[in-house]
């Protein structure tokens, strides 16, 4: 196949060669790294004969070619003039540029990103909840605010089995492993071990690290702390997992490493989160809220710029529930509360970067986050527009952070104290009414320190933030026309761009055997639709009842997976074969599958190329359905099987002429 057509329409597709700053390749994806994204227009991509689909992730746009991938990465480097970058991982990411503060956010980022949409929900849902009953529109008695309120307030009670699923995906955790860890932090028992009035003993007593042991685990004790609505635990506790689960792959044979894999990874991974993951996290809170005390004491202005200025940081990692610790301490034994207070309006500040982003903003998707994030941040719940608008493009969240120190700042002049537990946002204001004396100075400073937090980060982001919002070149790259290909076409002054004319080679005519035995069927039946419309190539598949790939013709070994679930083959008349071990289970990160060639082998018909694990594959629960594509059909004129039903390895089942 000639693919220096493909490769020109592919590269004026992305915004030309000037837009590309790197591109390297995986086993099916050109995996380009952008200038600026809005430049590549995703449906003239799409459209593009050789192109399957078209991926934007990882702050990467992936453009998807198939088995061929390498061949056309070779001919892409030499008409583009890019410094090849190779062959990398399916789940590459390029963080070569980032910095560790920046590695860290796309990783907090990218595990609460899939969780968006629900969150802006839920958050919207608890604020509208509280409204409704402080209005008195509803009991707070009544079945209707109960289930409200219960919508909005789960998801954030089990914020942590919300954020196993997204953290498991990240660092390779089986994802039922991270919800089983994630169900224990939030296990009943363990959420009330912390308020047991048995107490075995006391850790550190006389320091502010004090902890009352009320279990031990195999005579270890274990610090109760309460992980719901954490963050930063469950993080820690499934990458610490990962690691486990990878090295009891390594150690663990493989016809029993179905359930001794999770078995081990639990047994480890749990007891280890809740003796030294989740305490220490715990401590940091506490560290946080002993020193906003002690600084609270010298300056309440001070404190304030700090305990609000760094709020929304500990908000990220789950430790601002030592502060709410301190506050309640205090309220119990004070009355009131002289350190939460100072954090009150940050939210505002929060928003009114949010509003001045959804001003900015030309993209509809970022403002359809933006919109309720905005909405649910009015009633003090952030997480959404932290985590889906301003931390992703750092600048607004600075620029939120330096707004919502001077509302801290306002409120500690103003002395601001909390008389009650309430509600956040707008609701926060009956809180700091001293039920004796009445509204005070803290009550009105509060109302200031609202207004001033909101104008402020408004006119913070309109002045400072806008270039972060789409990138520096949005607004050209919006008007702009679509980009011209003179760069990569013959170009007629007359015509216009006209591509190179492709002539067709056909390879010889050639037939293929079965590659496995089973049950042979239509491609066209099989349930995914990539392999099923064809776009990948012509074909056959083979419901298996045997667990050995073999090759369906002399031929060389063109691409291996590390994941083992599928091989890609060039024939000895120059056929370009794709054997897929079921659907999607590229998702088993190669559990059960065993690749017996690597690339650039050569096999002779016949020859075993992987051996895979039937029963775990369909236990797991995928079609293990096998295709067989010719992702160079078009170097033929038909493509057909030629045996339906029953066949054996090695039977003639394909035809192409």
């Amino acid at each position: 196949m000639a693919y220096q057509d493909l490769c020109k329409k592919i590269i004026a597709g992305v915004g030309g060669k000037d837009n590309v700053i790197s591109v390297v390749h995986c086993t099916t994806r050109l995996r380009f790294k952008l200038k600026d994204e809005k430049k590549a227009n995703d449906e003239e991509v799409k459209n593009i004969d050789g192109v399957i689909s078209v991926v934007k992730a990882g702050g990467q746009y992936q453009v998807v070619i198939g088995n061929n991938v390498a061949d056309v990465y070779d001919e892409l480097i030499k008409i583009g003039g890019f410094s090849g970058g190779g062959e990398v991982p399916d789940d590459y990411e390029d963080t070569s540029n980032m910095s560790l503060l920046d590695r860290f956010i796309d990783l907090i980022s990218s595990i609460f990103t899939p969780a968006l949409g629900p969150l802006c929900a839920a958050g919207m849902l608890k604020g509208f909840a509280a409204m409704f009953a402080s209005l008195g529109w509803i009991a707070k008695t009544s079945g209707t605010y109960q289930i409200l309120y219960a919508i909005g307030d789960s998801f954030f009670y089990f914020l942590p089995i919300v954020l196993a699923l997204s953290a498991s995906k990240k660092f390779h955790l089986d994802k039922y492993i991270g919800l089983t860890i994630a169900a224990v932090m939030c296990y009943p028992s363990i959420v009330a071990m912390a308020n047991s009035h048995h107490v075995l003993f006391t850790l550190f007593k006389g320091t502010f690290l004090q902890s009352e042991i009320h279990a031990t685990f195999l005579g270890i004790p274990v610090v109760a702390a309460s992980y719901t609505s954490s963050v930063i635990p469950i993080i820690l506790a499934v990458w610490f997992a990962g690691h486990v689960q990878k090295w009891m792959k390594k150690i663990i044979p493989e016809t029993v490493k179905l359930f001794l894999v999770p078995f081990f990874t639990l047994l480890i991974a749990v007891p280890v989160s809740l003796i030294v993951i989740g305490p220490v996290a715990t401590w940091l809170g506490d560290i946080i809220g002993f020193a906003c005390k002690a600084v609270y004491g010298f300056s309440p202005i001070l404190a304030g710029l700090l305990l609000a200025g760094f709020w929304q940081v500990f908000v990220m990692f789950g430790l601002h529930w030592g502060i709410v610790a301190v506050a309640m301490a205090n309220l119990a034994a004070l009355g009131y509360m002289p350190i939460l207070p100072l954090s009150y309006t940050v939210c505002f500040a929060q928003i009114g970067v949010v509003l001045a982003i959804i001003f900015q903003t030309k993209d509809q998707k970022l403002r359809s986050v933006a919109i309720p994030a905005f909405v649910s941040g009015i009633f003090g719940v952030t997480e959404p527009a932290i985590y889906g608008v301003t931390l992703p493009r750092k600048k607004p969240f600075i620029l939120s952070c330096i707004a919502g120190a001077v509302t801290g700042g306002i409120i500690g002049a103003f002395h601001g104290l909390g008389y009650m537990m309430g509600g956040m946002g707008i609701f926060v204001y009956p809180s700091m009414i001293n039920p004796k004396a009445g509204i005070g100075m803290g009550f009105w400073g509060t109302i200031i320190a609202s207004v001033v937090g909101f104008i402020l980060g408004f006119l913070l982001q309109v002045l400072f933030g806008k270039n972060a919002v789409d990138g520096p070149e949005v607004a050209a790259a919006v008007e702009a026309p679509a980009p011209v290909v003179d760069e990569v076409y013959d170009h007629d002054e007359t015509q216009g761009a006209q591509p190179e004319k492709q002539n067709v080679c056909y390879n010889p005519a050639t037939t293929l055997a079965s590659p496995i035995k089973g049950n042979a069927v239509p491609l066209a039946s099989i349930k995914d639709e990539v392999f099923a419309s064809g776009a990948m190539g012509k074909g056959v598949a083979v419901e298996p009842s045997d667990n050995v790939i073999a090759a369906p013709d002399d031929a060389e070994v063109l691409m291996t997976f590390p994941t083992g679930h599928a091989i890609g083959l060039r024939t000895k008349d120059g056929a370009e074969v794709l054997i897929h071990i079921g659907m999607d289970t590229v998702e088993l990160q190669g559990k059960g599958f065993e690749t017996l060639v690597n690339k650039g082998d050569h096999v002779t018909k016949g020859q075993q190329l992987i051996k895979f694990d039937l029963d775990e594959i369909k236990n797991a629960g995928y079609d293990t359905t096998i295709p067989m594509v010719i992702t160079n059909s078009k170097n033929y004129h038909e493509i057909k099987a030629v045996k339906e039903g029953q066949v054996n390895a090695g039977d003639e089942l394909l035809s192409l002429k």
